[in-house]
């Protein structure tokens, strides 16, 4: 049963007469019963209004491959595998799917809600139907795996050049991989390789980015999305997936020929830990914090000199 038709016709958020929805989509009023009933199993709130019709509990943002490619640049629409799916696993599980079958070129899958998202070191990633976006590139880069350092970081400065936040909304990084808004998280980036020791490594570069999730959403960290943080202004799932394709296409083409280096002191700029007491949540490190090198690597000033911390042994958290 497909019920994307019927979603489309409520997503305005008015209230629409069984007769309507019906005589639009050709079926009987029955049929459009048991799509709502459906709609409701799934997560998506719709109201039944007595002898009205139907309407859900707010409008809701659609996503569509019409809408995204809509926002690429011209050299990108014809040059990305495009997959848009309302609901999946998870988008980076989809791009390693995709792969196996034989597809190749820049892949990209988005959702528009994932049963088994998730984030760093496997915590599961709140995933509300038709609220948040959830996007996975899958992309080959002529760099081993020993040349690859510091590319997550990448990933988020092009997460957050993409968003153009208006002032009074300046976002930041949490080394290695979160973006945050007035310190809550707003974006988080998974990062999966695939390949050999040397020569070209696959690369499937996941982001879940809270977009319209409201304050009830029940979630274990202090985070916040776009509708929330910036209020007043209209942030369009599909528009937010194109733009994000735009700069992160660039931003790995340049990484694929320099390296991190020249990102380095772009990142700091955007670094949320630096000057703040830290420590680690293994070990015994603890410090302030200085930046990132041209590795990539976290500087932790111990006081007794200088720590490099790697993104893929350690976390860092603010120091009570």
């Amino acid at each position: 049963m497909n019920t994307k038709p019927l979603l489309t016709l409520l997503a305005d958020g008015e209230i629409h007469s069984g007769e309507y929805l019906a005589e639009s989509l050709g079926i009987s009023r029955t049929a459009i019963w048991k799509q709502v009933r459906k709609l409701q199993d799934a997560g998506i709130r719709v109201d039944t209004i007595r002898g009205r019709g139907y309407q859900l509990a707010a409008p809701m943002d659609l996503l569509s491959a019409d809408g995204i490619r809509e926002g690429l640049r011209d050299d990108l629409r014809e040059g990305i595998s495009l997959a848009v799916h309302d609901r999946i696993d998870s988008t980076n599980s989809e791009i390693a799917r995709r792969w196996q079958q034989g597809e190749t070129g820049l892949l990209v899958s988005v959702a528009d809600c994932q049963e088994q998202g998730r984030g760093r070191r496997g915590r599961p990633w709140q995933s509300p139907v038709g609220q948040n976006l959830y996007m996975s590139i899958g992309a080959t880069i002529g760099r081993g795996f020993t040349q690859l350092e510091g590319f997550s970081l990448v990933v988020g400065i092009a997460l957050i050049e993409s968003l153009k936040l208006p002032e009074g909304a300046w976002a930041g990084l949490k080394w290695p991989n979160d973006v945050l808004v007035h310190d809550r998280k707003l974006a988080g980036i998974l990062i999966e390789l695939q390949g050999e020791l040397e020569g070209a490594v696959r690369v499937i570069v996941g982001i879940g980015l809270n977009v319209h999730m409201k304050e009830e959403a029940s979630v274990d960290q202090p985070w916040t999305s776009l509708g929330l943080a910036v209020p007043g202004q209209s942030w369009r799932r599909d528009r937010l997936a194109a733009g994000i394709l735009n700069q992160l296409v660039d931003r790995l083409h340049d990484f694929e020929k320099s390296g991190f280096a020249p990102f380095s002191e772009i990142w700091n700029q955007y670094d949320l830990f630096r000057d703040k007491k830290l420590r680690a949540t293994s070990g015994d490190w603890s410090g302030l914090g200085c930046g990132v090198d041209e590795s990539g690597n976290y500087l932790l000033d111990t006081g007794q000199g200088i720590e490099k911390i790697n993104a893929g042994e350690i976390s860092l958290r603010v120091a009570p």
